[in-house]
């Protein structure tokens, strides 16, 4: 029998506010353990929580940004749990009443766009964080990290295979981090990812047992994760073993899922409205202020690259995958008339050097006026493609403009046809041998030619001009 996976994710995304969600207590990552804290996000007695404003817009912002519907009146609830590293014994979060529900993302399908429905999205704070001993059996807890404002994304079992499903995530991330209320660094997790998965058989409708994935902190291990998942069940479903609903750990060192613990349903958590909370109402008047401030988000930044810039579309999709890229070729491009120079650049060159560097492009030495000047010398002819590779290292290794490190190196191309053909004269006396094999037929030799007269210019030499007389010389 052939089976089909339905899978569905639940994103929880850490808010970029100063403040943690019901205190004011600092949310900075990586300070000294238990030093960001306070007696409300540590659930003394007699302390009550007052709601940050600004966890509330950043929420409508996504819900915005994702098409959902905006609930007039939300409210929080206890979801009751015992955990070291949960102090008050619960986690304040929502449950029958969220702040958004109905949405929807598009993500890349096989072969054509799809769209992912999502099912609601709702505040809550974050846990603790538990620091187990290497070695004794002793594990710390550090709760800096408890009451930090959390949105958790929940989608509809709408994704059929491990490839969408990380293509969903990079998604969402594309769009937290254009709106700025999420950095999506899932290595610190500021923005994690459980996944609940299940096998039926292909073609029918009802659902199959569930099995929720934790610990998954890249796209790669989220993708890998799901793919060994589907193989697992489907194993125990052939050989007519019972699916037992549980969740479960991925280990990427081993790359296998192991069972941690049997999956709770809702009724488990006993949730009930919080006291200390007041239901949350949103008009529409506040909803509308927070719309007013959306950026343009990644579909339609993508599709404008297409039209505006006469993109290809793949283009568009890598210069579009950060809010800060794409503002980085805008910037390029204001100063040259060359977005597809531009887009080549910055998807070859740039790219491969922030990647070795491991830097962000924030971080980038070569400002986008700076690789405009060096592509404007470029493409009217001052400098070779050669050449502007050179300048470029240079420029990223020093910040230095383009045209200082032409005029102190003298690189500057060669387009006097007496000195190339001098060149190209001396190359041809050089490789008789070759010269002879090409007009004897073998064309692909004339790449030899002009990578020797290349050589002999030091790379200076104007390729066109190059090519239009070796041509002529090579006629015999």
């Amino acid at each position: 029998m052939e089976y089909e996976p339905v899978i569905g994710l639940e994103i929880h995304a850490q808010l970029k506010t100063e403040s943690k969600i019901f205190c004011g207590c600092s949310t900075k990552f990586g300070g000294s353990p238990n030093t960001h804290t306070c007696p409300i996000c540590i659930g003394m007695p007699g302390v009550l929580p007052v709601l940050n404003r600004k966890v509330v817009d950043y929420t409508i912002r996504m819900a915005l940004a994702t098409h959902c519907t905006i609930a007039a009146v939300s409210r929080f609830a206890r979801k009751n749990y015992f955990y070291p590293d949960l102090p008050k014994g619960y986690q304040i979060s929502q449950y029958e009443l969220p702040l958004a529900v109905n949405g929807w993302m598009e993500i890349e399908g096989e072969g054509a766009p799809k769209r992912v429905r999502i099912h609601r999205i709702h505040m809550e704070e974050d846990a603790g964080k538990l620091v187990h001993d290497e070695y004794q059996p002793l594990s710390y807890v550090d709760l800096n990290r408890t009451g930090v404002p959390l949105i958790e994304i929940v989608s509809e079992p709408d994704i059929a295979t491990p490839e969408e499903a990380a293509s969903y995530l990079r998604a969402v991330r594309d769009v937290l981090r254009y709106l700025d209320i999420c950095d999506g660094n899932m290595e610190e997790g500021s923005m994690r990812c459980d996944a609940n998965i299940s096998l039926r058989p292909a073609g029918t409708i009802a659902l199959g047992v569930k099995v929720e994935l934790k610990n998954m902190n890249s796209f790669k291990n989220v993708q890998k994760g799901l793919e060994f998942e589907i193989r697992r069940q489907k194993v125990m479903l052939e050989r007519g073993e019972r699916i037992v609903q549980e969740t479960r750990l991925w280990d990427a060192g081993r790359n296998v899922t192991v069972s941690m613990r049997g999956k709770e349903e809702a009724n488990d958590y006993r949730y009930f409205p919080d006291p200390d909370l007041v239901p949350v109402e949103v008009g529409e008047q506040w909803v509308q202020e927070v719309r007013s401030c959306l950026p343009e988000l990644p579909e339609a930044k993508r599709e404008r690259f297409v039209r505006q810039y006469g993109l290809p579309l793949y283009d568009a999709l890598v210069l579009t995958t950060s809010r800060s890229l794409a503002d980085y070729f805008e910037g390029a491009a204001k100063r040259l008339d060359r977005p597809k120079l531009l887009s080549n650049w910055i998807m070859s060159e740039v790219m491969r050097e922030l990647n070795r560097s491991e830097r962000e492009i924030e971080e980038c030495p070569v400002s986008p006026q700076d690789l405009a000047e060096l592509l404007l010398l470029l493409d009217s002819g001052v400098i070779s493609g050669k050449i502007a590779k050179t300048v470029f290292d240079e420029m990223f290794a020093g910040g230095r403009s383009a045209k200082s490190i032409v005029e102190e190196k003298g690189l500057l191309q060669v387009s006097d046809h007496s000195e190339i053909e001098s060149a190209i004269d001396q190359v041809l006396s050089e490789n008789p041998k070759e010269v002879s094999l090409f007009r004897g037929g073998k064309d692909k030799l004339f790449g030899f030619f002009v990578g020797q007269v290349m050589k002999k210019t030091k790379g200076k030499a104007n390729p066109q001009i190059a090519n239009d007389i070796l041509r002529e010389k090579l006629k015999g």
